[in-house]
């Protein structure tokens, strides 16, 4: 279909889907720099990048606000931890240099 053939309602829905997908994205990118600072302070303070109780937790809250709100908590549980296991990554990537830093590799 061409655009000008599409009822406005439905470009306006699609305007406003797109609005909110960058909306998302800008969030998601927030999120992941505040996990870059808590990834800091746990490779600073020697603590494990994954918290298991801490993200079962979360997930909890997560699928009750979406049972709430009539969102599948299954998608957002899975969404969740997706993010999770990238921001658990991410920490074991940050500690991996911050320790190759502090004890840098002497040559042969």
């Amino acid at each position: 279909m061409v655009n000008n053939i599409l009822p406005p309602e439905l470009l306006q829905a699609r305007a406003r889907i797109d609005e909110i997908d960058n909306e998302l994205i800008k969030l998601l990118a927030d999120r992941f720099s505040q996990t870059l600072q808590v990834g800091k302070i746990k490779a600073s303070q020697e603590l494990q990048s994954f918290d298991p109780d801490r993200e079962m937790q979360k997930l909890q809250k997560l699928r009750k606000m979406s049972e709430e709100m009539g969102i599948n908590p299954d998608l957002v549980a899975n969404l969740f931890t997706q993010i999770m296991q990238e921001v658990v990554q991410n920490h074991q990537r940050l500690k991996a240099e911050l320790d190759a830093q502090a004890c840098p590799r002497r040559p042969l």
